[in-house]
């Protein structure tokens, strides 16, 4: 059954995007465009789950990231 996790995705300085999954912490990729980015992320989400259970290791619940927005400033 597919699971959805949380994707911060964030123009790279040097072009392309930036992928951060929220609910693994060091997880993330890069690719030249959104969707390059959003597929290599797809990947590394997989590429983790599969380390993750070879190791025994809990995988993370989906339901408990939490994304809002802070609006800062006056």
């Amino acid at each position: 059954m597919p699971v959805e996790y949380t994707v911060v995705l964030q123009p790279d300085l040097h072009g392309g995007y930036v992928g951060v999954v929220a609910a693994f912490p060091g997880c993330y990729t890069q690719g030249a465009t959104a969707l390059a980015a959003l597929a290599n992320v797809r990947k590394a989400i997989e590429l983790t789950i599969e380390d993750m259970r070879s190791r025994g290791e809990r995988i993370p619940d989906p339901a408990g990231d939490v994304f809002e927005r802070v609006v800062v400033g006056p």
